[in-house]
């Protein structure tokens, strides 16, 4: 489950201990929780937010920097800040197809999140086209529209309880012109986004 979080969240002197609590409450392992920090809310104040994604991450919580390249893009931070993943925003990967300066800059930041032991999310995957790009170039992840549009979630519940819509989207995927569905490089489906009512 991933969660993005506001500045003002990261500013809550005990916000571990609200996610400890929740987590405790809900019986959610601390492995099944994404919290996405935007680059926009992490530059508020370095310093404090390194601390808090450090008690964060002894809590088993998986910390990923969500639309990166969009906000400050200090790749200092990168280096010294704890992240799991990173999110390569919607803007890089919705002209992958047609532009070799949007191919560049999405194989670069792979390449440079792998680098860093990161695991690498593409959002706004709208096309197969997209995805076997990024699945050629190595990326981890992906999400957007071609895994599903936002749903309610009731919707939700029941594309993960029938397996119908993930099913029909494993068909996509093999249908995709040269995805490489190989062992260790085949991308993975990314969350099927819940709306709240």
């Amino acid at each position: 489950m991933a969660v993005n979080l506001s500045a003002k969240q990261l500013q809550l002197k005990h916000f571990p201990e609200t996610v400890e609590r929740i987590l405790a409450e809900t019986g959610l392992s601390p492995s099944f929780l994404d919290l996405e920090l935007t680059e926009t809310a992490l530059m508020m104040n370095l310093e404090e937010a390194s601390k808090l994604i450090d008690r964060l991450r002894q809590l088993g919580v998986s910390i990923a920097i969500d639309d990166f390249g969009t906000g400050y893009s200090s790749l200092g931070y990168l280096r010294t800040l704890s992240f799991n993943s990173l999110k390569i925003d919607r803007s890089f990967v919705a002209d992958l197809t047609v532009d070799a300066k949007a191919r560049a800059v999405a194989e670069g930041l792979i390449d440079l999140a792998h680098r860093l032991r990161l695991k690498v999310t593409a959002e706004g995957v709208e096309t197969p086209e997209q995805l076997a790009y990024l699945s050629r170039s190595g990326c981890d992840y992906f999400q957007g529209y071609l895994a599903s549009k936002p749903v309610a979630p009731e919707r939700f519940e029941q594309l993960l309880g029938d397996g119908g819509q993930l099913k029909a989207l494993a068909k996509v995927l093999q249908g995709a012109p040269s995805t490489k569905l190989t062992a260790g490089r085949r991308v993975g489906v990314g969350t099927v986004t819940a709306k709240s009512s």
